[in-house]
């Protein structure tokens, strides 16, 4: 866990969030202790990103919930990942399995953009007894799509750790880390027009739909190319719900 100050905040939660993070959502969990605080999210310069704001001086390395640890990632998740990519379950909504070079390139990509801004998508362990589940976090949409260089809200988990909340726990987790750390005025989401169950913990999340679109990277005809973009607003005094372009 690499070193930083530590901010409290207002539900006497642990923040640390410069530096190299451990942000404690309520409850936390195993390796996130609560010290020191003023109640409120450090000061920090700002410059901008592709479609979003870049907090350089503030990190997120790690986020405690009250099951979850969301950390950076380690050589001792290459060969799990490795495996849930290669899952035909796990990957049922995405258009070809990837092997472990290809998993070894994804996890080096992440890392890499850690190092760059200061968050990504995190490992996402069990707090109880630190077994790797897969990840969850925030990643720039991509070209060519509703939302294309804004921040994306993604996670994929094992099969094992379906259905018992942790997608939900641990996306809920990075979205308060979007509007409460990083200052995002939205986040995004997207997924395959057949994917139910992801478009469920958008849902839950709070997102609507945005729009429905022909993804680029996947080929026409292909049953998956079709997708759909959710989106939600940072809520302010007053506001109502975003609306949707279309469902």
């Amino acid at each position: 866990m690499r070193g930083g100050a530590a901010w409290r905040t207002r539900s006497g939660a642990a923040r640390r969030t410069r530096g190299g993070a451990v942000l404690r959502i309520p409850g936390g969990g195993r390796g996130c202790g609560a010290v020191g605080g003023d109640g409120a999210w450090p000061e920090a310069g700002v410059t901008p990103g592709r479609g979003y704001a870049v907090v350089m001086t503030r990190r997120f390395d790690t986020i405690c919930t009250d099951r979850l640890v969301m950390r950076r990632w380690r050589d001792a998740d290459r060969e799990p990942y490795a495996q849930m990519n290669s899952d035909p379950t796990v990957m049922r909504y995405f258009p070809a399995l990837q092997d472990r070079a290809a998993s070894d390139v994804g996890i080096d990509r992440m890392e890499a953009l850690f190092e760059r801004q200061g968050f990504g998508l995190w490992a996402l362990e069990l707090a109880g007894t630190g077994e790797f589940i897969g990840f969850t976090g925030l990643n720039p949409m991509p070209e060519g799509v509703p939302g294309s260089g804004r921040m994306e809200v993604g996670w994929r988990l094992v099969e094992r750790a379906w259905h018992r909340g942790y997608a939900t726990e641990a996306a809920t987790a990075a979205v308060d880390v979007a509007f409460g750390g990083i200052g995002l005025r939205e986040v995004w989401s997207m997924t395959a027009v057949l994917n139910k169950p992801s478009q469920a913990v958008m849902r839950r999340l709070g997102m609507t739909p945005y729009a429905r679109f022909e993804h680029p990277r996947v080929e026409p005809g292909h049953p998956l190319r079709p997708h759909v973009a959710f989106r939600l607003e940072r809520s302010r005094p007053g506001d109502g719900p975003a609306t949707p372009r279309s469902e």
